[in-house]
């Protein structure tokens, strides 16, 4: 009887071991000119949408995405992440390669990791970093990839505008109107103007982002560049916690996610 009860755990542990999903990273880049943003969409094709097809013609089954975040229609990603549960053992650089081999020319995946299955692409995430790119002159070759702006900017005042904004904790002003978050509030860590050539840079990086709210950070912070706006006037939009008195957001296609940073211990 004993060695019946015995097999019967071992048994029990041994379905389970095969069974328990393993939970797995995906890393990707995309071009975001062509989709309606990150996340799927009834009436419209986002990127998500395209790398589930995929996974789904490799796996034969179908497959749950969580992305780190969403993007807009025509915004980009140098990096985004996502996971996915499956009950296999994925060899991970022939799987990024067969998952490559269908995925079309203006998305990528570059490496896949095993995660804790409380590893979440999301709410693990613990860094994000956008960039926003400008270009002061017309260049055929960046047409969906940068802002052709061509009025001189103040670089210096609107690295004042950062360095404030790093003072700053509530940022309603640059959030989208109607939104479905509980609070305001974002941690950020990082702003900064630089230029090379001809072209600007605008770097931000945070615990987390509003809809909409780099675009529109960008756009008001434009119009304190050009003269449009006073610094204190800034200080203001950003006390009033009011959308209408920010300036108008920049266009997405200069815009790019560039990077989720997740703690270590939940890498396996």
């Amino acid at each position: 009887m004993i060695s019946v009860i015995l097999m019967g755990d071992f048994i029990g542990l041994y379905m389970q071991c095969i069974f328990t999903p393993m939970r797995y990273f995906l890393y990707l880049s995309y071009k975001g000119t062509l989709y309606h943003g990150w996340q799927i969409q009834k009436n419209a094709i986002g990127v998500q949408q395209v790398i589930n097809d995929s996974l789904e013609m490799i796996l034969r089954q179908p497959v749950v995405t969580i992305g780190s975040g969403r993007t807009d229609t025509g915004v980009h990603a140098n990096e985004q992440v996502l996971h996915f549960d499956i009950d296999q053992d994925l060899e991970k650089e022939d799987f990024v390669y067969k998952l490559n081999s269908l995925l079309p020319k203006d998305i990528a995946a570059h490496k896949m990791c095993e995660v804790n299955s409380d590893g979440h692409a999301r709410f693990s995430a613990i860094d994000r970093e956008y960039i926003y790119r400008i270009t002061k002159c017309k260049n055929p070759f960046l047409p969906d990839l940068a802002y052709y702006f061509r009025k001189e900017l103040d670089i210096n005042l609107m690295n004042s505008l950062g360095e404030f904004m790093l003072t700053c904790s509530d940022f309603q002003s640059f959030s989208r109107v109607k939104t479905d978050v509980n609070n305001f509030i974002c941690d950020i860590r990082k702003v900064e103007w630089t230029t090379n050539k001809n072209e600007v840079y605008f770097r931000i990086r945070a615990n987390r982002f509003l809809r909409g709210m780099v675009r529109a950070i960008v756009g008001t912070m434009i119009d304190v560049g050009t003269g449009n706006c006073s610094k204190q006037e800034f200080v203001e939009i950003v006390a009033s916690k009011d959308r209408r008195k920010a300036g108008s957001a920049a266009p997405p296609h200069g815009l790019f996610l560039n990077s989720i940073t997740y703690p270590p211990d939940i890498f396996i």
